[in-house]
């Protein structure tokens, strides 16, 4: 009988485990959404309600017969999400005037698309999203939509309306046979590139939606989608260029995932259309370090040694080898140890300090107090107070979580006390660094680039006065595509930044920097410097700056004042003196800046809100280089890893048309830490840009030292101390 039992029970278990468990949401592969052609989480064409998480950021392209999309997308806030495209037409011409673009450039939009999470999906509840696509562009495809997704086991359902180029099907409103896009203003204004706002949701509506299946196989993603666009409003078929048949308004699409990193597409579209597309990714939140980094010593228990019995060469050389603080003088007396320098290895400051703190510790000095004072260009900004009994505490492990933070106080920078013990600083120093400068979608070529390296010295004459400069050795470029001239519109501003062909193609090797520079502090708060010489590869003058920047306040104040003349690029020292020169190349004259005030005044501000953490917002109110009057606004966003993403815009008293194409000045940046990429620690960065097009309005003057970036340590939640 037991015999028995025990094979029923065996056989049993078998045919348990032969059977496939009943279904749950536990077995279905995680949903991830996935980027649409235009960029962005959607569908095909449509978008979703869903987002991306925080931080992620993707490169793709999506071509068929009649678009090459080239898009970048950025989940900036766990709320919003900014896509970046270019589109190219192979079927339509730039411009017909050989003279403004050559006769094989193909037509390209620019354009700018931001998307809203308004709601998070619950039980009941739909993640749903408002959006805009092409906002900034030439209303090649702008739209505004509103959509909802719920994911139900594998499937993720979506439902939307949209309004302008998502809306054209009509089937909710409108009649597109009227060939008036539903009273839509489908103009744009000046020379492109403005937010029209006046035409948002407005126009054409149609629902659209669609499914989006994960297969048990993990990588794969199965799309259905109906279609908000009957196409006959697009560009190719308004100019008459191309007929763009939709034989059916249901889209059907696959994606292949390749891990976290990216994807390959391809869909069926307008059940006639083949496109492909590929995505890289990355999420700037979760981006990790792996570093092979020298440890933080041992704790010795030496204690109630003099000043005089210790090696304090060799105090200083630990601290720039083990806790990364070099030109370092170190004070002491039998009260306190101060130790004055540079950061250049933690951009989170807890690391340095608990390397200095254990390091001044095993010296087994009598002080109390340790106090680590930061310098920037040879300026003091922020001073951190380490109680030495407290720490001991810390480094003997006494209590659990025992941290060199509990420690800690940060205070402004105070006199050195004690006798100079150690002096490890150098009046000179040496750099050599890449460089890299670039313009995308302008007339003359898609992408425009030079890439160089920089070498650059520098000698204190004192504490507070800098005598150094660069030279500029290009490597390769092709700027020489670059034949900016008084173009069609007639736009006739001084030349300030359209002569960069000249100073990059034409120069092989080029000073770029100059000058003299001195520093200085008023009390606890104010900063200043003051410049001259060659201040950058096309402006020489003079100038200062002055800058109001409480501790541990998340707002500041400043304001630049200089004078300067453009320097000639066929001379390496050489300034303009004459306005109007001739251009051998376009037969064609042109105007210069021969002198002229330059500056701004600036508010910097970090918002301490929940919803916009780690946002720096600064806004310049000033005259520019062309003599232009305006304001500028760059806001960026510091994500987890320490990579910074930015966006600024210049909006002057020019006019579209005086301006020329784009209207009015704008770009983008990313500033990604060395050491990400790198096996040591680094507070090093990389700073690279995308420049729309290259044009003379509202363009500040480059200055090599900023003061606010100088003093970052000023405020508790910066890279340099969270990060």
């Amino acid at each position: 009988m037991c015999c028995s039992f025990f094979k029923l029970s065996t056989l049993s278990l078998a045919v348990m485990h032969a059977m496939p468990a009943v279904a749950n949401d536990l077995d279905f592969t995680p949903f991830t959404p996935t980027q649409s052609d235009f960029g962005g989480v959607g569908l095909m064409q449509m978008p979703t309600g869903r987002v991306a998480p925080e931080g992620e950021f993707s490169l793709g392209v999506t071509m068929n017969d009649d678009y090459h999309h080239y898009h970048s997308s950025l989940q900036l806030m766990p709320w919003l999400e900014a896509t970046i495209r270019y589109t190219q037409v192979p079927d339509r011409k730039y411009n017909n005037n050989p003279n403004f673009a050559p006769e094989d450039r193909a037509y390209t939009d620019k354009g700018i698309d931001v998307k809203l999470r308004l709601l998070e999906e619950s039980y009941w509840i739909p993640e749903t999203s408002i959006g805009l696509r092409d906002l900034g562009g030439t209303g090649l495809f702008d739209g505004e939509y509103i959509a909802a997704s719920k994911h139900i086991g594998p499937f993720d359902f979506t439902a939307g309306i949209g309004w302008g180029y998502i809306g054209n099907r009509a089937n909710l409103k409108g009649d597109t046979s009227l060939g008036d896009d539903c009273g839509r203003d489908t103009s744009y204004k000046g020379k492109g590139g403005s937010f029209d706002y006046g035409r948002w949701f407005t126009g054409c509506m149609s629902v659209f939606g669609g499914v989006e299946y994960q297969t048990p196989w993990e990588p794969l993603i199965l799309k259905l989608e109906y279609d908000g666009n009957n196409y006959q409003s697009d560009t190719l078929v308004v100019k008459d260029v191309k007929e763009m048949p939709q034989d059916s308004p249901f889209n059907l699409g696959a994606v292949y995932k390749f891990g976290n990193w990216g994807d390959i597409r391809a869909s069926y579209e307008r059940g006639n259309t083949w496109t492909v597309g590929f995505t890289l990714k990355t999420n700037f939140n979760t981006l990790a370090q792996n570093w092979v980094d020298t440890p933080t010593p041992a704790y010795n228990g030496a204690q109630g040694k003099s000043v005089e019995d210790i090696d304090w060469d060799r105090v200083a050389t630990d601290l720039e080898t083990i806790a990364g603080y070099g030109d370092t003088k170190v004070y002491a007396d039998d009260e306190s140890i101060t130790v004055v320098g540079s950061q250049s290895k933690y951009r989170n400051r807890d690391f340095a300090h608990e390397k200095a703190a254990m390091i001044l510790t095993n010296t087994g000095s009598k002080a109390s107090t340790y106090h680590l004072v930061e310098q920037q260009a040879k300026q003091t900004t922020i001073q951190t107070d380490i109680d030495a009994a407290a720490y001991r505490k810390v480094a003997n492990q006494e209590y659990v979580g025992a941290s060199v933070t509990e420690t800690t106080t940060r205070v402004n920078p105070e006199s050195a006390r004690g006798m100079l013990q150690a002096d490890t600083s150098k009046p000179w120093s040496v750099s050599v660094n890449p460089s890299l400068q670039q313009s995308i979608g302008g007339s003359e070529d898609f992408y425009l680039f030079n890439v160089g390296v920089t070498a650059g010295a520098s000698y204190w004459l004192t504490d507070n006065i800098e005598f150094g400069g660069g030279v500029y050795v290009n490597l390769y470029d092709n700027y020489d595509k670059f034949k900016y001239d008084v173009p069609p519109d007639g736009t006739d501003l001084k030349r300030v930044r359209t002569l960069v062909r000249q100073y990059i193609s034409d120069n092989t090797v080029r000073v770029s920097n100059l000058q003299l520079t001195a520093f200085d502090k008023f009390g606890d708060s104010f900063y200043v410097q003051a410049y001259g010489g060659y201040l950058e590869t096309m402006f020489a003058g003079v100038g200062g700056e002055v800058l109001y920047r409480p501790l541990n306040s998340n707002w500041a104040f400043g304001l630049d004042m200089n004078y300067v003349a453009q320097r000639d690029p066929n001379s390496e020292f050489g300034i303009f003196t004459e306005e109007v020169h001739f251009d051998p190349i376009t037969g064609r004259y042109y105007r210069v800046q021969t002198g002229t005030p330059t500056g701004h005044f600036t508010t910097y501000y970090r918002p301490e809100w929940s919803w916009f953490d780690d946002l720096l917002i600064k806004a310049s109110v000033g005259q520019y280089l062309a003599e232009d009057k305006g304001v500028t606004l760059d806001v960026s966003k510091q994500f987890d890893s320490g990579v910074i993403a930015g966006a600024y815009m210049a909006k002057t008293n020019l006019s579209a048309e005086e301006f020329g194409e784009g209207s009015f000045n704008k770009g983008f940046y990313i500033s990604i830490p060395f050491d990400i990429f790198t096996v040591k620690p680094s507070a090093s960065r990389a700073v690279i840009g995308w420049t729309p097009l290259s044009r003379d309005g509202g363009q500040m003057l480059g200055r090599k030292y900023s003061l606010y970036s100088m003093t970052d340590g000023r405020y508790p939640n910066s890279e340099f101390t969270n990060r």
